[in-house]
Parts: C-alpha cells; sequence; structure tokens
C-alpha cells in the first residue's frame, strides 16, 4: 500500500489537526487490516446509522460494545471451554477479537441487540441546538435624527 504525506496539510491547515490525525489512523490500520468478524455499516436515517456484526456462537454475556473517545470498541472473548475430541474438524471461528470503529462528531450509541448470531449497534448523530444552523434576520438601520430631517 501506498504512504501518503500528509505534512502540506498540516502546514496550510489551522485547527483539522484531528482530521489529520484520523486519516493517519486510518492508513496505519489499513496496513494489517483484520477482516474477523465481518461486518456491515448501514445508513437507516437521515442521522440515524448501524453496524452489524456477523458473531455467530457468541452469546451476549461474551460480547463488549463500549463507546469512548470517540471510538466504538466491540469486544468478543469466548469462555474457555475444554476441547471436545471427537469434532473432526473446525471451521467455525470462534476466536477472540476487538474490533475498532472511529466515531464523528455527536454521534452516540443508541443500542446494541445480538440477534440470530449477529450483533446490530445502532448509532444516532446528535447535534446540539447551538451548533445548528440558524437564519439570521436582517433588520434595517435606523436613521439618526438629524440626518432624517435633513433629507
Amino acid at each position: 500500500m501506498r504512504h501518503f504525506d500528509l505534512a502540506p496539510l498540516y502546514r496550510s491547515t489551522v485547527g483539522f489537526d484531528r482530521l489529520a490525525s484520523m486519516l493517519d489512523q486510518v492508513m496505519a490500520a489499513d496496513v494489517g487490516t483484520n477482516t474477523y468478524p465481518p461486518y456491515n455499516i448501514e445508513k437507516t436515517g437521515d442521522d440515524a446509522y448501524r453496524i452489524t456484526l456477523a458473531v455467530a456462537g457468541f452469546s451476549e454475556d461474551e460480547l463488549q460494545v463500549e463507546a469512548k473517545d470517540g471510538q466504538l470498541v466491540v469486544t468478543g472473548r469466548k469462555a474457555e471451554v475444554e476441547d471436545k475430541p471427537n469434532v473432526l474438524h473446525r471451521g467455525i471461528a470462534t476466536r477472540a477479537f476487538e474490533r475498532r470503529f472511529q466515531l464523528a462528531d455527536h454521534v452516540r450509541v443508541a443500542e446494541a441487540v445480538s440477534e440470530n448470531g449477529l450483533l446490530h449497534v445502532d448509532l444516532v448523530r446528535e447535534v446540539p441546538e447551538a451548533l445548528k444552523p440558524r437564519k439570521i434576520e436582517i433588520g434595517r438601520a435606523k436613521a439618526i435624527e438629524g440626518q432624517a430631517a435633513a433629507a
């Protein structure tokens, strides 16, 4: 994979440090791409998203979903079980995993539900009222009394 130099971005922008560091993280993560467990990311509404992970073989007690520092971290750890000697082929992966997703500003986890071997994590973007665009009324300038009489 190619490595991109982001130094020009750092030199010519102010206040975009977080964006540049996120790009660095994404490019570094692609080098050792982990593909387990597989997942989908869907847009379910204007400000709603769903991440679905295939976690067959894991119970709700063996899964952990945590949102911290702008990241969603999904972890799966199987309880220790003795190997059954009569298993001839083990093709269902039940190894421990940790999957991280970078969350945008004002995105929070609404809920996490496990059903039929899939873990659904619903996300909602809630922009605070103070940060939403607002229309500013344009008023008329008030005339100064002396200028209004002279006109």
